[in-house]
């Protein structure tokens, strides 16, 4: 968009820290900044601050207050990159509430033809199939990556594993491959909540030579067996220095992205909860991930 309009202004809005901190300093926006509580009140303080001549919401986010007072202000507003699931609410006897949120977009583009078919079924038809826009996104990011000379140093020679985006629950298995780890096998672990007490408590656990890569020891960083990205912003560049991919949250409310690691060739391992991410089904398709369920099917793959 900033390519093809370089004068407009774009205001990029987050609601988790999550996804702000990691794009707080984008260069190609005017501001980026949190979006606040989805009520009436808020929408329609925050768009009269903001008065945006277009917006565009992505994925799965559906904001009732923000959506209708759009549509109140006639400002064009799209859904990009959208996949829907028969059962989600906007398909029920009972979800015309949230079908109310369908009708404030102007058009939707979609990842699949399934979505587009659930809703012509509901009477939406301005849409369009157009794939997920994460897959254009993580293979530039891919060709951008560059290499990190302290990622070099504790990889030298060996078969790296970097598990990215982990919760305790993935942690708790990472813990189970120890073993692994005093042969030829590195880790690189990179939490998807940075604590620093939890890493302390990891280190402890695995007792093994550990680094931070926030505080590394120049002296050990190549004798260390695992390290802990203990920053926001590297991880698609630290899958470039590893040979395996394991991606948190499978153990929750499900997988993180698949796609970073996929786009440098290495195999995936994940947590079973997959479902609802149809690229880490396709993945499975082509023997290029597996899922496990326990510490024993992850040591086997």
């Amino acid at each position: 968009y900033k390519a093809k309009y370089p004068d407009h202004q774009i205001v990029i809005s987050f609601f988790s820290p999550s996804g702000y901190e990691i794009r707080k300093n984008y260069q190609n926006a005017t501001c980026v900044c949190y979006l606040p509580l989805d009520t009436k009140r808020n929408a329609k303080q925050f768009l009269s601050i903001v008065n945006p001549k277009v917006a565009f919401f992505i994925k799965y986010e559906f904001w009732f207050h923000f959506l209708t007072q759009l549509k109140k202000n006639d400002t064009p507003t799209y859904l990009v990159s959208a996949i829907f699931r028969p059962k989600q609410m906007f398909f029920q006897w009972y979800g015309w509430w949230n079908r109310k949120m369908l009708y404030c977009f102007k058009h939707l583009f979609l990842q699949n033809n399934q979505s587009q078919e659930l809703l012509a079924g509901i009477g939406v038809y301005n849409t369009t199939v157009t794939g997920d826009t994460r897959f254009d996104r993580v293979y530039a990011t891919s060709k951008a990556a560059k290499k990190i000379p302290m990622l070099d140093e504790f990889c030298l020679n060996s078969t790296v594993i970097v598990a990215g985006s982990t919760w305790p629950r993935d942690e708790e298995l990472l813990l189970e491959i120890t073993p692994l780890l005093q042969q030829d096998v590195k880790l690189i672990i990179a939490p998807h909540e940075i604590n620093s007490a939890r890493i302390d408590e990891l280190i402890n656990r695995f007792g093994l030579p550990c680094a931070r890569y926030t505080t590394p020891n120049q002296n050990n960083l190549s004798d260390a067996r695992i390290l802990f990205i203990d920053t926001i912003g590297i991880l698609a560049s630290a899958y470039g220095h590893g040979h395996i991919a394991y991606v948190g949250g499978g153990f929750g409310a499900g997988i993180h992205n698949t796609l970073e690691p996929a786009t440098f060739g290495m195999p995936i391992i994940f947590g079973p909860n997959y479902a609802k991410f149809r690229e880490a089904k396709e993945l499975i398709t082509l023997n290029a991930a597996f899922s496990i369920n326990n510490s024993q099917q992850l040591k086997e793959v």
